[in-house]
């Protein structure tokens, strides 16, 4: 086993601000000279580069994330073009991965199961002073968001489907950020899944206050809204975008379902997900699935547990404490994993 870490990032201001101290951060971070040898030659071809097109569609959506960018970019000192293509999280070839989510009336515990390599390493807890929704929960291509909780309670995590017949849209983890910080309930966020478009193919399952849990299946060229507390890597209703083989989303599914009967605590239902005895964590990092997180988020309280690695005890944070104003205290989180190549955060 080997010792991991994601730093925890918090900040109060603009959008503008915001980005400028990520870059900032940035400069001096291995994350970006680390992420562009991962892309290597394929990088030009797999982001947008139509600035034109990027900042209509942005600007109907969050234009306050294209601040965020143009803060990113002066930080950095980079033009908008090259900071569109590494943040602007649009039109941008997705690595597979597997991801299990279970949800109850007072909470969601979610694995997120991908590749190290490709793991950002950072915990952001942001609050917009300019325009939108505070929200907590790590994040991806900076700007983006894997999975998290909103200043009203919103929780949302994402669970990969499929890459194939993509479309020009947003990614999986712009879209969570654009929930996050746009969205007060998941009746509005179910609307702005509708609307936006979607790059490849993912379910987004969403939690709020009212403990309702909704399962969102969206393609580039459909998207259909149910009523579930488990989703893995298949669609329920979207039968035809799903993958060919299907065999081991669901048997996690039904191993989720089966487990989860005798949860009868939310740390219970947390070590279903997070112990390897119970047959949902995984390790198979060499085929991008294997669990690098476990998060839990309970929208009344506005709590949330963050885990890095198998069987360990969560980091509490208490994000309506934050909201009024009280900074947390951690500054890193640290876990292993059965991993020898590090997070791109780390040297």
């Amino acid at each position: 086993m080997k010792q991991f870490y994601s730093d925890v990032v918090q900040y109060r201001g603009t959008h503008y601000d915001f980005g400028y101290f990520q870059g900032e951060l940035l400069r001096d971070s291995p994350i970006l000279p680390n992420r562009e040898k991962q892309w290597g030659p394929k990088k030009d071809r797999h982001f947008i580069i139509d600035s034109k097109t990027y900042k209509a569609i942005m600007t109907t959506f969050a234009p306050a994330i294209l601040h965020e960018i143009r803060g990113l970019a002066d930080a950095l000192q980079m033009d908008m073009e090259d900071a569109f293509r590494l943040f602007g999280g649009y039109y941008l070839e997705y690595t597979r991965s597997g991801c299990s989510i279970f949800t109850d009336p007072n909470f969601m515990v979610r694995n997120y199961d991908s590749h190290p390599k490709g793991y950002e390493g950072r915990y952001m807890l942001y609050e917009p002073t300019d325009q939108g929704y505070a929200f907590i929960g790590p994040s991806m291509q900076i700007t983006g968001r894997i999975d998290g909780m909103n200043e009203k309670g919103l929780v949302m995590g994402y669970n990969f489907t499929h890459s194939k017949k993509s479309g020009d849209g947003f990614l999986c983890n712009m879209i969570g950020r654009l929930i996050l910080e746009t969205c007060k309930n998941v009746y509005e966020a179910i609307s702005l899944l509708r609307e936006i478009p979607h790059r490849n193919s993912f379910s987004y399952v969403l939690l709020d206050p009212a403990g309702q849990s909704y399962v969102v299946e969206a393609s580039p060229r459909q998207v259909e809204v149910r009523k579930s507390n488990v989703c893995t890597n298949h669609f329920h209703l979207l039968h035809e975008e799903n993958r060919y083989r299907q065999d081991e989303t669901r048997q996690r599914e039904q191993t989720i379902q089966d487990q989860q009967k005798y949860a009868t605590n939310p740390y219970q239902s947390f070590k279903v997900m997070n112990d390897p005895d119970y047959g949902v964590f995984s390790n198979k990092y060499d085929a991008a699935a294997g669990t690098i997180h476990t998060s839990t988020y309970f929208p009344k309280e506005r709590k949330a547990w963050f885990v890095i690695g198998p069987d360990r005890k969560p980091v509490i944070f208490d994000f309506s404490k934050w909201l009024r104003g009280e900074n947390v205290n951690v500054k890193q989180i640290k876990g292993e994993l059965d991993y020898p190549a590090p997070f791109v955060n780390m040297e």
